[in-house]
């Protein structure tokens, strides 16, 4: 008899990005979480997201391999983990729940359900398309962070600026020096009336980073230097709007469940569906365009990751649980 153990295992390549989607709704679940970082051995990650043979037997390293007791939910993001989902799914006869999030580009039906963005356009009887891309972001974490980083925003003076920089994506070109600079010019420019709080990303470019950091020098904006305890949730608890670089989904949708204004900065590329995406955020009054001033707005916070939860509780049987549960972490 195959067992199945309750908790939730967390399957991505170890993109952050990928990862935060799995656990926003992981987290969320009364399950505890195992996160597994893996990546196919070549040539068996070429094929990804097909898969010739057995998935679980060509993992990079020896020690990432996969095996029971089998978990009662699986959530993956990225190619290369739905060959691994697909193996856990036959392994387990048929009894772990597998969830994909975003599009996975094979037949949804390899999976129990799939989670994209809307924006994707993804079909199927069991597709749950949301508004983005899940994340972690709740009352809570934001309340924490409050606490956790009062000694280093709590000073800052008053409105308090998050800027949210990406870099290069799939859609997007890089943030190139034009553009970082423009945008290094317009927070100084604001600057005198504001305390910036900056953050970059692994896929900002160190020239960019740079650029900016040139153009911020005369100010007391915040910059990030990397060292000491990654202050991106003491950001978004402790500022009053923000300005988003336009490449990430993520990050747009991180800022949107504070229920401040979100000003987007845009970068240059941008596919047809990203522009749909950004569209849906302008519509439900989340969002404007960053021209060089603050402005004040107030909206619902989006969380849709809410919604997709109680769909997989539904699913699984689990809709008597309250909803703010919160389960054991990585």
């Amino acid at each position: 008899m195959t067992f199945v153990a309750p908790e939730t295992w967390v399957v991505t390549e170890g993109a952050a990005g990928m990862e935060n989607q799995c656990l926003g709704l992981a987290e969320r679940l009364p399950f505890s979480i195992r996160v597994f970082r893996l990546r196919l051995s070549r040539p068996w990650r070429w094929f990804a997201p097909h898969s010739l043979g057995s998935a679980l037997k060509h993992l990079d390293a020896p020690a990432d391999r996969l095996g029971p007791p089998w978990p009662r939910l699986l959530i993956g993001c990225g190619r290369q983990s739905i060959p691994l989902s697909r193996g856990v799914k036959h392994a387990s006869g048929g009894r772990t729940f597998t969830v994909q999030c975003q599009d996975p580009r094979v037949r949804v039906r390899n999976f129990d359900l799939v989670i994209p963005p809307a924006h994707d356009s993804t079909k199927g009887p069991n597709v749950f398309p949301i508004v983005g891309s899940p994340n972690r972001i709740t009352r809570h974490k934001l309340a924490e962070a409050h606490e956790h980083f009062a000694g280093v925003f709590g000073r800052l003076r008053s409105p308090r600026v998050a800027v949210l920089v990406g870099g290069a994506s799939r859609t997007h070109g890089s943030l190139d020096q034009a553009s970082a600079n423009t945008l290094g010019k317009m927070l100084a420019l604001i600057a005198p009336e504001h305390a910036i709080m900056v953050s970059t990303s692994r896929r900002t470019s160190l020239t960019s980073e740079m650029q900016l950091r040139d153009q911020l020098a005369g100010t007391d904006a915040f910059i990030w230097d990397g060292t000491g305890s990654n202050p991106y949730l003491g950001m978004l608890a402790w500022a009053d709007a923000f300005v988003v670089t336009s490449d990430s989904v993520n990050m747009m949708c991180e800022a949107a469940g504070t229920g401040k204004p979100v000003h987007i900065f845009s970068v240059p590329g941008g596919s047809q569906k990203a522009r749909i995406f950004q569209h849906s955020l302008t519509q439900r009054g989340i969002t404007r365009p960053f021209e060089g001033k603050i402005e004040s707005w107030s909206y619902v916070p989006l969380d849709e990751t809410a919604r997709a939860v109680e769909h997989i509780k539904g699913l699984l049987d689990l809709r008597s649980l309250p909803s703010d549960m919160q389960s054991q972490g990585p």
